[in-house]
């Protein structure tokens, strides 16, 4: 049997997973695991225990970012055979998900910031930056394969060395038949002047998620995050005047420590004032040997009440943005099983479709998630 992966947390997991996979002995298990979390460590914990049970006779590997945090804790696990630690010196390409129609390719891992609630940096060391022809030749071959989408992908992929914006522009040149590029989540305060002229490019999927985390001006001094709330407005009007059809996601924090009521409702505002059609919400969670950890923490039922009141509102406003889509005509990608999603990431099901088709599609109408169309 040949190995498989077992993948938590984020997309520079997912292609990072690949790689170990085509690496590891027949028989494996390969466990990456993800720290961003309290919760993302305990359903890491949960994951080996299910791959023994489930694979007695498996060899399980442990490795991501939990697992660099924690290397004592994961080897002192009856279920783990081995802990495998990252070489920070060593960065390598990663291409995700080959065979597959969207393709993520890392361009670069660690990150040179502190925010105050983040272990992610101890855990995958400074920013280093892949040389592009690595990058370059990471996404020729996966457009040979099956990719008709590229994703680019890492932990902070816009403190890429000599600008996110000029790599874009370098690989968009050099491949012409990279016909959809997207982008995984960005800084907002590092979109380099280059990226942000990029923004018409029809080949750039027009869906920007951005690392926000909240909407308050104090808690984003608290968090050390680089942007004021008025500057991350200021820069989805920019993202919106250049790129109309874009959409916005955005990470957000519900309960950090010292959290007023009045700023987690700056936060719950900010889904307004962004236009936030896909919010990635996180309960304050501490993590150990952070300063965040440290400053007085709010009730854990308030922490989840304002999670969930936060996960609510932008819920509708999803759902709104949706409902807006019905009767236009949006170009779409075909992933799997008739399912896709269109430029702007909204999930979409059209009946009779295979893997791989695209082109533009009328909405017709949604269930509960999906838009549901037909190709015009």
């Amino acid at each position: 049997m040949s190995a498989q992966a077992i993948t938590l947390g984020c997309r520079l997991n997912f292609a990072e997973s690949e790689v170990l996979k085509a690496r590891a002995p027949d028989g494996s298990i390969i466990v990456n695991s993800c720290a961003v979390t309290a919760e993302a460590v305990r359903q890491t914990r949960q994951a080996i225990r299910r791959a023994r049970r489930e694979r007695p006779q498996a060899r399980i590997v442990v490795t991501g970012c939990a697992a660099q945090l924690e290397p004592d804790s994961f080897r002192g696990m009856p279920e783990v055979d081995e802990v495998l630690l990252k070489d920070f010196d060593r960065p390598t390409v990663a291409a995700g998900f080959r065979q597959r129609v969207r393709s993520f390719v890392a361009v670069q891992t660690g990150c040179d910031h502190r925010c105050t609630f983040c272990t992610i940096w101890q855990a995958r060391g400074p920013s280093r930056s892949l040389p592009f022809e690595a990058i370059r030749e990471a996404v020729a071959c996966e457009l040979d394969g099956a990719a008709a989408e590229i994703v680019l992908t890492g932990v902070d992929i816009t403190s890429y060395e000599g600008g996110l914006g000029q790599l874009c522009e370098r690989l968009l040149a050099a491949l012409p038949n990279l016909k959809r590029l997207r982008l995984s989540s960005l800084d907002s305060v590092e979109m380099d002047e280059a990226l942000l002229a990029l923004l018409p490019e029809p080949r750039l999927m027009p869906h920007f998620h951005l690392s926000l985390q909240a909407g308050d001006d104090l808690i984003l001094k608290r968090m050390k995050r680089r942007h004021s709330r008025a500057q991350a407005v200021a820069l989805v009007e920019r993202i919106k005047t250049a790129r109309p059809d874009a959409s916005i996601g955005a990470d957000l924090i519900a309960g950090f420590p010292t959290e007023s009521e009045e700023a987690a409702l700056n936060s719950l505002r900010l889904l307004d004032d962004c236009d936030i059609v896909a919010a990635h919400v996180f309960p304050f969670s501490p993590r150990p040997n952070t300063p965040a950890a440290r400053m007085p923490q709010l009730e854990r039922e308030l922490v989840k009440a304002r999670a969930a009141r936060l996960r609510e509102a932008a819920g509708k406003r999803r759902s709104a943005w949706l409902d807006g889509l019905i009767g236009t005509t949006q170009p779409v990608l075909i992933e799997n099983s008739a399912k896709g999603h269109t430029d702007a990431f909204a999930p979409i099901v059209i009946a009779g479709s295979g893997r791989g088709d695209t082109g533009p599609a009328r909405i017709m109408g949604r269930t509960e998630g999906a838009l549901v169309g037909v190709f015009a």
